[in-house]
């Protein structure tokens, strides 16, 4: 029988809501608090500059009145309060909760002192066993709104539902415009929020906030990165009315900021130091981790070590800036810095006007009895060069992994300092390159596993593991490259690869590689596939989520990293669904009005990734795929059923096109599916882009296994009979995208699912769990791969060869149609440069 752990217990129970008895003027509670005592008994009043440390002077505060509507009545013996967060730790973590006192049934009030210049982040929620945070009209919870503290102010807010209700009543809808006060130009990637929802502006400026409750709503914008100074102002929101708004926000300047650390004297030596903040430069991604995290370690500055000790970094940061950050050997939950009482410590500093030196003292890493645990790791021979490893843990659910350090030979380790107080036992496991539930080791593999466990102790402990390997990268048998006659283009030929859809914010730290091996398979060409997602079908909701899908920076900084290794980009737009995309169409609406929402919000997608393409200087911008099937005109569903979509669906198409020339002028390719057949019935609106981008899904052999020779032949076949005549009568460029998942079956083009249907490629592509069912086959893929290259050898109307659904962040000999470590690769390798005319 497995022993249970009352530790674990409470800690798991806080993570889904732990129970708060409110019964003074204000409670503050942390992870820490609820795991040292979890008695509920009554906590002093805190003033919500207490717990920010750093102030050599004391912080002015502001009385702030909020006060908040509720749906429906409390039940009796419930309290309401108000949350103010950490995003730094954690949304669900170190959290000040204030009860508010009743005007009636249905209304709320609470005075707080607040520090002058603070940008607060908090919600409402009902604390208790059946704990209840408020939910937007599209029953999801509220992350927080926002509200600057410039003097003594009110604020005035309505709850629309909570946790476990289902929202119906009316809405309307705010649409506006962010402009830079000065330049006049639209600012891009600013968090706006009202009414508790959120969105980011879009490469116009341009925000929609849907299903807001009618009345007067604080309307926020927030510079991720600080570098436009916080606004608000009011919003009047009337029921199935669209309110328009447009805002000027300031740019702030820069000023330098040095940062100088004491560290306690049980660091290990040597141990990074990071910098975790409340900015997308200290971490913070401003999305929903692993665990309830929003911070990665990997996306926080790395202090230096100074010569007696200490440690610095100097950052340039925007004047004004409400600073939030701590100290930390992990993230901001994990191995960061406490206070010796074991009081969190989330410091604070309002950036200056001209440059400063601070210098802080750490006072510890650990608190309570638990002494550290250190673990001491060795790794398999077969590690690749340059992959980093990671250890995850699990103390209620499996949190973000955290960077080891590496001690050479093989040899990799990390010093758990805390928190251990709360903890008796947990469970941990080890990965490559921050994948953890892909690239883990042999015997933790997979999202499903419990790990390894461990038991917290008053006595040091040394953990000496070993991997004797690691999931999907076992050694296979050698690929023997059999030199063919390749007949030469020139360098203006594509070669390519695209980069899978899938992204994590952990994926930044390892893009630079990434375009390396790019480069060194002798491509010319990278696609980019960044992602918007669709929350909401009616009212329809299509954004950017943070987490999700990579920010304006994130693209642009793999398109900077690509360019540096000369490599020429696409951008393919492409959407996220919370359901499979053919669910997702099924279930929509799609009447006429909802039609004319999707196109709009197509348009303005388009639009984005077009000013994004342009301004960061790609070739090529790419539009279509295997999705959009039911928006072509005489759209079909995947049940058979028309789509509904309007009859001048062409139209609408043209229009699109023909608007994007205005803000894009490199070329524009259309993304169209192939399968046998599927051609004659394809969009004529394709003749008004300049090029075709050809998805390829047709079967090259049905036997199992497969003669190559015969698999080439059907290749031939495919591209004389129906792609040529295709290109002859388009007069466009013909690019060949292939998605080859290395799995039993792709030479059918249909790879079986355990119900015998057959599965969409991106299935199988990480960090989607694994399919047993479905065989690893590299040389499949290989075979796939060999015999459409060598069917498009000499046939100089081919304009581009691109392999398609690469993971960037990591290796994997794995069932996804990533060439990444494969043969496919070392095949490729060998073709591209002898098709670009650079190698014999």
């Amino acid at each position: 029988m497995q022993k249970k752990h009352p530790f674990i217990s409470k800690l798991a129970l806080y993570a889904l809501g732990c129970v708060v008895i409110l019964t003074g003027p204000a409670c503050t509670l942390s992870l820490f608090d609820f795991g040292l005592s979890g008695s509920g008994e009554e906590i002093p009043i805190t003033n919500p500059s207490d717990n920010l440390t750093n102030s050599p002077t004391p912080i002015p505060s502001a009385k702030t009145t909020f006060t908040v509507h509720i749906p429906v009545p409390l039940n009796e013996g419930d309290i309401l309060a108000l949350s103010i967060l950490d995003e730094v730790t954690g949304l669900p973590f170190n959290t000040i909760n204030y009860p508010l006192q009743a005007i009636d049934a249905l209304t709320y009030t609470v005075d707080l002192p607040l520090p002058l210049n603070a940008v607060i982040k908090y919600r409402y929620i009902i604390p208790g066993v059946t704990r209840s945070q408020e939910t937007t009209s599209a029953n999801l919870p509220v992350r927080y709104r926002l509200y600057k503290v410039v003097g003594i102010g009110s604020v005035q807010d309505t709850v629309t539902s909570w946790t476990g209700q289902t929202f119906s009543g009316s809405t309307g809808k705010i649409q506006g415009l962010a402009i830079d006060s000065l330049s006049g130009l639209p600012i891009p990637n600013l968090l706006i929020g009202a009414g508790g929802t959120q969105t980011l502006t879009d490469s116009a400026g341009r925000f929609y906030l849907d299903g807001i409750l009618p009345g007067l709503h604080l309307l926020s914008a927030y510079s991720l990165d600080g570098t436009y100074q916080p606004f608000q102002q009011g919003a009047q929101v009337d029921a199935d009315l669209i309110t328009p708004v447009q805002i000027h926000v300031a740019p702030a300047q820069m000023v330098n900021i040095t940062f100088i650390a004491n560290p306690p004297k049980n660091t290990v030596t040597g141990a990074p130091i990071r910098l975790a903040g409340n900015l997308l430069q200290l971490g913070n991604t401003f999305g929903d981790l692993n665990g309830g995290f929003n911070a990665i370690a990997d996306r926080m500055p790395t202090l230096s070590t100074m010569a007696d000790g200490r440690y610095s970094i100097t950052l340039q940061l925007p004047i004004g800036t409400d600073l939030r950050y701590k100290y930390t050997l992990g993230d901001g939950f994990w191995n960061a810095e406490q206070k010796n009482s074991g009081e969190l410590i989330l410091r604070r500093l309002v950036v200056p006007e001209t440059d400063l030196i601070i210098e802080d003292n750490i006072e510890t890493w650990q608190t309570g009895p638990s002494s550290p645990i250190v673990f001491d790791l060795n790794v398999p021979a077969n590690t690749p060069a340059g992959d980093l490893v990671y250890i995850q843990f699990f103390p209620y659910a499996w949190t973000e992994p955290i960077p080891m350090w590496t001690m050479g030979n093989n040899r990799w380790t990390y010093k758990l300092y805390g928190p251990l107080d709360v903890l008796n036992s947990f469970s941990y496991r080890y990965c490559r390159n921050a994948q953890c539930g892909s690239a883990d080791d042999l015997a933790t593999m997979g999202n499903a596993t419990t790990g390894r466990q461990i038991t917290t102790s008053l006595a040091p402990q040394d953990i000496r593991d070993s991997i004797t390997g690691w999931a999907w990268l076992e050694e296979d048998a050698p690929y023997t490259l059999v030199a063919a006659p390749i007949q030469p283009r020139s360098t203006e030929f594509i070669a390519g690869i695209e980069f899978q859809s899938n992204y994590s914010p952990s994926w930044m730290n390892f893009t630079s590689q990434a375009m390396q091996n790019v480069s060194a398979l002798n491509a010319n060409w990278v696609v980019l596939t960044p992602s918007w997602t669709f929350t909401r079908t009616q009212p329809l909701v299509f954004n950017a989520q943070p987490g999700q899908d990579p920010l304006w920076d994130d693209t642009s900084g793999m398109m900077s990293q690509a360019h540096a290794l000369n490599l020429n980009i696409a951008l393919f737009p492409t959407p996220n669904f919370p359901a499979p995309a053919d669910d997702w169409w099924i279930s929509a609406p799609r009447d006429f009005g909802w039609w004319n929402e999707w196109f709009d919000h197509y348009h303005q997608f388009a639009l984005h990734y077009a000013d994004l393409a342009a301004r960061n200087n790609a070739e090529t911008l790419i539009l279509g795929g295997e999705w959009l099937a039911p928006a072509m005109q005489n759209g079909i569903l995947a049940n058979g059923e028309p789509s509904g979509v309007p009859a001048d669906a062409e139209l609408r198409w043209n229009a699109i096109l023909a608007d994007l020339r205005g803000h894009f002028g490199g070329k524009i390719w259309w993304a169209l599916p192939f399968t046998p057949g599927s051609l004659p019935s394809s969009p004529q609106f394709v003749k008004s882009a300049d090029g075709v981008y050809l998805l390829w899904n047709a079967p090259l052999s049905q036997e199992n296994p497969a003669d190559k020779n015969a698999m080439i032949a059907e290749a031939v076949r495919l591209l004389d009979e129906e792609i040529s005549p295709y290109q002859v009568a388009v007069e466009k460029e013909i690019i060949l995208g292939l998605a080859a998942p290395s799995a039993t079956g792709v030479e059918s083009a249909c790879i079986l699912d355990p119900l015998g249907t057959c599965l969409d490629w991106t299935s199988l592509s990480r960090p989607n769990a694994d399919i047993p069912s479905v065989n690893l086959n590299l040389q499949a893929q290989t075979d796939v791969y060999e015999s459409m290259l060598t069917a498009i050898n000499g046939r100089s109307w081919i304009d581009g060869f691109i392999s398609r659904g690469y993971y960037p962040p990591v290796m994997l000999k794995d069932k996804s149609a990533s060439v990444y470590g494969k043969p496919a690769a070392d095949l490729l390798w060998y073709w591209y440069p002898r098709l670009l005319g650079l190698a014999q």
